[in-house]
C-alpha cells in the first residue's frame, strides 16, 4: 500500500529536541551555490532581506512506497507535502510581514524536486543540496534512513543571510508556516 503523502497520520511520533540545532542561532550562513527549482542559483548567505527557509527529509512520490518500510515510525520523518503546502498557503501571510525569499531545502536533486514544485504549484523554489555541501557547512540536523543521510525537518529565518531563528524540532509539520508567523508577529 502506498501512503497518502498529502496527509499525517494522527499517530505520528512527535520528534524530541537533541540540541543538534542550537549552534545556528546567530551563525553566518556560508556561500553555498545551490541549484533552485526554478532554475537558478541561489546562495542563502548571499540574500539580502529577511528569508525563510525550511529544511525537509524527503518528498515521496505519489504512487510510489516510502523510502523505509518504517518511514512513518522515525519521528519527524513524515509530512514533508504538509509542510510545503502550509508554506505554500501562507505565501502570501510570509511576504506581508516582510520576508523576501521563502525556499524549501533538501538533499534530493534539483530534478527530483522540480516534480513536487509543479505538482504541489509552490510560488517559491525548493533547494537541491545532494551532496551536502551547505548541510556540512552549516552542521545541519541529518540522520540516516535507506542509506540515504536525508535532513531532520527545522526551519531558519535568515536576515541579511544570518540565522535569527531556528525551529527545532517542527512538529507538527503541516503547520510550520503557521510557527513562522506567529513569531514574526511577536517580534513586530
Amino acid at each position: 500500500m502506498t501512503p497518502d503523502f498529502a496527509s499525517l497520520p494522527a499517530d505520528l511520533p512527535v520528534p524530541k529536541d537533541d540540541g543538534a540545532a542550537r549552534h545556528l542561532f546567530g551563525a553566518r550562513v556560508p556561500d553555498v551555490s545551490l541549484e533552485a527549482t526554478d532554475g537558478t542559483r541561489v546562495s542563502l548567505g548571499r540574500l539580502t532581506g529577511r528569508a525563510v527557509v525550511y529544511a525537509y527529509p524527503r518528498t515521496g512520490e505519489p504512487g510510489q512506497p516510502t523510502l523505509v518500510p518504517d518511514w512513518d515510525a522515525i519521528p519527524g520523518a513524515r509530512g514533508c507535502t504538509p509542510q510545503a503546502c502550509d508554506f505554500r498557503d501562507h505565501y502570501a501571510d510570509l511576504i506581508r510581514r516582510g520576508v523576501a525569499h521563502v525556499h524549501g531545502l533538501s538533499t534530493q536533486t534539483s530534478a527530483y524536486q522540480r516534480e513536487v514544485a509543479t505538482r504541489l504549484h509552490l510560488p517559491f523554489s525548493l533547494l537541491a543540496d545532494p551532496h551536502g555541501a551547505l548541510t556540512r557547512a552549516m552542521t545541519l540536523p541529518t540522520f540516516t534512513a535507506g542509506g540515504l543521510t536525508l535532513l531532520r525537518r527545522l526551519t531558519l529565518v535568515l536576515d541579511d543571510g544570518r540565522v535569527t531563528k531556528a525551529f527545532y524540532p517542527v512538529f507538527p509539520p503541516d503547520r510550520s508556516a503557521e510557527q513562522v508567523i506567529a513569531w514574526l508577529d511577536a517580534e513586530s
